[in-house]
């Protein structure tokens, strides 16, 4: 991440007001390749491409913060990687991991990762060396550690629907998993703040959250999300969520959650009202059929729908509710940077 941008970040994150209204996405292999013009394949195995076409991601927008900048990842294989998931690798599409559990009665009987040596860990770590001293001279950072949380990743290894079933029929044995994942995650983002010391903001991205009721969020999400953003104890604690994400919201603080990506499908005003004043919000326009998909106009429109939802534009990053998808174009880009200093001016005025 930029350094200007990261300092402005912890300026917001600590309630301060900044002469501008903000404008990020989080950037990964989803969207770079194409949007660079090499395959998937490239953009993972060449260190040289993964850079290049990251930091040309942040000269082309120099007005906006992509977090959680130059992400060295390997899709949604890196973590179930090092439970020992065989990873499909595609040309042009993204790469999944075959799970591994026919039952959350197996939980048990899988090995605790090294962090250090185990699965695409050692390679993302790798990657990032070899690279450090590049990106530091293009006055950028390594500013996150970043991982996807504990439902997230028991999917990826059994299945979303044989999750939700062990939530009801074995609660014990959820736990059991949700533990070992756990505490696989505060390794994994221990071991990358110790690698990389300027490290001093997480990311945790974890959709299956919003897929369950309040009594399950308290029991199988609330206590492991909290054991992991205290983990590091760094300043900026960025959780990604765009599912259903009102509960989620209302236990953000309990969570020691200060910013959060959420669904298009909940209004800016809404999820302000229940996550408080102090947590960052990051949104909130459709990613795939408006940013992706849309005319400028619709783009526009958008934009100015967001920010008409909520009067106070204070601890706003103005993004999609999402990721950025495949097949975003530079002018999509441009007018939506365009439509926020527009009706931002507008608001002031």
């Amino acid at each position: 991440m930029r350094n200007s941008a990261w300092n402005d970040l912890v300026a917001l994150i600590d309630g301060k007001e900044l002469d501008f209204q903000p404008v990020g996405f989080i950037i990964d292999s989803p969207w770079i390749p194409g949007w660079y013009g090499i395959s998937s394949i490239d953009y993972y195995t060449s260190d040289e491409l993964w850079f290049q076409s990251n930091l040309k991601a942040a000269k082309s927008f120099p007005d906006v913060w992509f977090i959680p900048g130059f992400w060295s990842e390997y899709g949604m294989c890196t973590e179930p990687s090092a439970f020992g998931s065989r990873m499909i690798f595609l040309e042009k599409n993204l790469p999944y991991a075959e799970k591994i559990l026919s039952g959350i009665e197996g939980a048990g009987l899988l090995p605790q990762p090294n962090v250090k040596t185990d699965g695409l860990l050692p390679f993302m770590i790798s990657r990032l060396r070899n690279n450090q001293q590049a990106i530091i001279k293009s006055d950028h950072q390594i500013r996150f550690a970043v991982a996807r949380g504990p439902m997230n990743v028991a999917s990826f290894l059994m299945g979303t629907t044989k999750l939700m079933m062990a939530i009801v029929i074995d609660p014990v044995g959820t736990h059991r998993l949700l533990n070992k994942i756990s505490d696989f995650i505060c390794d994994w983002l221990s071991w990358q703040k110790e690698c990389f010391p300027s490290i001093d903001g997480v990311l945790i991205l974890d959709d299956i959250i919003g897929f369950v009721g309040e009594v399950q969020f308290n029991e199988f999400v609330l206590p492991y999300f909290r054991r992991i953003f205290e983990s590091t104890g760094v300043k900026v604690r960025f959780l990604h969520n765009d599912a259903e994400g009102l509960i989620t919201a209302r236990y953000l603080k309990e969570m020691g959650v200060n910013m959060f990506n959420f669904s298009f499908n909940h209004s800016m005003g809404e999820i302000r009202n229940l996550a408080g004043p102090e947590v960052v919000l990051v949104g909130n326009i459709p990613p795939r059929d408006v940013l992706a998909a849309g005319t400028p106009e619709q783009i526009d429109s958008a934009v100015k729908q967001a920010m008409e939802e909520i009067a106070d534009h204070s601890r706003i990053i103005w993004s999609v509710g999402g990721g950025m998808p495949p097949g975003v174009r530079n002018i999509n880009i441009n007018t939506f940077l365009n439509a926020v200093k527009k009706y931002s001016t507008e608001t002031r005025h």
